[in-house]
This record gives structure tokens, C-alpha cells and sequence, in this order.
């Protein structure tokens, strides 16, 4: 998996047919400190991100079939989770607490 961030919208008129309704979103590539790695790219968003948001993308097969209905679709590059909160810690560091919430974990 990867962060991106988002950038903007992209247009396509034309597209593979079961392609049809997806929104399409040029994303910036971001490394480990969150800065730009690489260039910009094109990606199908299945979370309903906006512009600056920070989102986690995942690529090849993957991406595929992240797709809501049809999972044989030509997508490289797809967002599948808006980042709320991220705590960077340093290399090596972990923290293994699990939250309370709703799933009890035995």
C-alpha cells in the first residue's frame, strides 16, 4: 500500500465500458515523511475522496479488484482509504495496544 495525496480531477470520454461512473483523480505519490515520490498519477477512487485529502492507494491486481461491482476492470492505481489520523513513529519503534472499540479481540 501507498499514501497519496489528492490533487485534482480527471476527465476521460472515453472509457473501458464497465468503467462507466467511476471518478477518476490525479493523486500525488508520497513517501514515508509524506513527501512527493514520483509523478503525478491517475487513480479510481472507490472512498469518495476530495481534493488535499491524504489517502492510502494500492496498485496492480490489487487495485482491480478493489472495484465495487466489477473486478476485471484495466485500473493500475486505485484509493481505497482516506487517512484520518497518522502517528509517524521512529524506525524501529512500535506500539502493539490495541484501541477499545467495537470488535472484541480475544
Amino acid at each position: 500500500m501507498l499514501f497519496g495525496r489528492v490533487r485534482g480531477t480527471a476527465v476521460a470520454t472515453v472509457k473501458y465500458p464497465d468503467m462507466e461512473g467511476m471518478k477518476l483523480l490525479v493523486v500525488q505519490p508520497l513517501d514515508k515523511k509524506l513527501e512527493p515520490a514520483g509523478p503525478l498519477a491517475v487513480a479510481v477512487d472507490v472512498v469518495q475522496a476530495g481534493a488535499g485529502d491524504l489517502c492510502v492507494m494500492v496498485r496492480s491486481r490489487e487495485a482491480a479488484l478493489a472495484m465495487q461491482i466489477h473486478t476485471f476492470v484495466p485500473v493500475d492505481l486505485a484509493l481505497v482509504g482516506i487517512v484520518d489520523e497518522l502517528t509517524v513513529k521512529p524506525d524501529g519503534e512500535f506500539d502493539f495496544t490495541l484501541k477499545e472499540g467495537h470488535v472484541k479481540y480475544t
